[in-house]
């Protein structure tokens, strides 16, 4: 009897054992999938097509109904490490792009005509953000084509450049940063056309391989990069990339010693390209730059400034005329420099970019007014 009564026990206490243990792997399954939850306004009984990113093109996973309120619902099984871009479609109409990792939750609300907000991720919010500038950017591009106003299109396209340049490099570890690098102004013309992107390429694939070694969109990044390596005549510097905020040049100054940029100690740089022959450039410095200097080098603030002078002579001749106290740099390559190469700096000068605490910044300097409103609310 006592028997029976202990086996009765253990066999209870199995029973939840093995109960629990269904729970914990119920959970745990559910938990590497990625949820989404969305609403397709004003579309009730509408077919929504989830299509996965393969290489350069779509693979249909499945094909959703919304019930009567609009409403559908997806689980997709998301190994660690392995984040997906996923697309959803009504029709031919994409109305979201996503970024989903492992376990997340994400909510969708469309419209019919491809507007659309989400929540849940992070990484989803950035890939929509970067996908409505590229966007308006093709809409400005595509009235200054109507226009026929040539100048107009260079000035966008040198903008949106820059501005992508500065995207990938604050966001290396970001998924949408991705995207961005293969963006497309025509099917022949990539925004990341110059050789010297390869920089960009790698600096990504090497900050997100760190996240996602496993990824099949960073093994196709590293291909692209060696690819676009293979093309370009700045080999050495992609080997050497440091995990900075921006890209590291190295240049002669003067006396013919080498320096770098990332040698620069300052919280705020100006990384300033320009030319000596110019002389409203020569002008600018000794009406605004030397001055601006003056005021502010001694609370954190450097100038390196990248001549683009074929000339060195002349280059040298006015840093020394000038008594220019900043970072003096010159490989006398002109337009055909690294360092013009790698920040995309062609034809119009002066160009300016700003580095804050080590990071490229989005922000433009035009003039004056704007380099000291930004170097009197950052160095307080």
């Amino acid at each position: 009897m006592k028997q029976q009564l202990q086996f009765s026990r253990n066999m209870k206490i199995f029973r939840h054992l093995l109960t629990a243990s269904v729970i914990l792997a119920v959970a745990t399954s559910c938990s590497d999938n990625a949820l989404i939850k969305g609403v397709l306004t004003d579309a009730p009984q509408t077919a929504v097509v989830v299509k996965q990113l393969s290489g350069s093109s779509f693979n249909v996973l499945d094909t959703l109904m919304t019930d009567d309120e609009g409403a559908y619902s997806y689980k997709m099984p998301i190994a660690k490490g392995q984040p997906e871009f996923v697309y959803l479609f009504r029709g031919d109409t994409r109305i979201a792009s996503l970024i989903l990792l492992k376990g997340d939750r994400v909510r969708v609300v469309s419209d019919t005509l491809g507007k659309y907000s989400v929540e849940g991720s992070e990484e989803s919010v950035k890939l929509q953000e970067v996908e409505n500038e590229f966007s308006a950017f093709l809409g400005r591009m595509n009235a200054a084509a109507a226009a026929g106003d040539n100048a107009a299109l260079s000035k966008e396209y040198v903008d949106y450049y820059r501005s992508r340049v500065a995207y990938v490099i604050s966001n290396p570890a970001s998924l949408s940063s991705i995207p961005v690098l293969y963006q497309k102004i025509n099917e022949n013309f990539p925004v990341f056309s110059q050789s010297t992107d390869a920089l960009h390429f790698q600096s990504v694939h090497d900050a997100l391989a760190e996240i996602y070694p496993d990824s099949k969109y960073v093994a196709a990044l590293a291909d692209e990069a060696k690819r676009r390596k293979n093309l370009m005549a700045l080999d050495m510097q992609i080997k050497d990339i440091e995990p900075t905020g921006f890209l590291n040049i190295e240049l002669p100054s003067t006396d013919g010693s080498k320096v770098s940029l990332a040698d620069a100690d300052a919280k705020v740089i100006l990384l300033y390209f320009w030319t000596a022959s110019d002389a409203t450039q020569k002008m600018f410095n000794q009406d605004v730059l030397i001055p601006v200097y003056n005021e502010f080098h001694g609370k954190g603030f450097e100038i390196f400034s990248v001549s683009l002078d074929v000339d060195k002579g002349v280059w040298a001749s006015a840093v020394k005329s000038q008594a220019l106290p900043w970072i003096n740099v010159c490989d006398g390559l002109g337009f055909d420099s690294p360092a013009a190469a790698s920040y995309n700096v062609r034809g119009l000068l002066p160009v300016a970019y700003v580095i804050i605490d080590g990071v490229l910044s989005d922000k433009t300097i035009q003039g004056e007014k704007e380099l000291r409103t930004l170097l009197s609310s950052t160095l307080k």
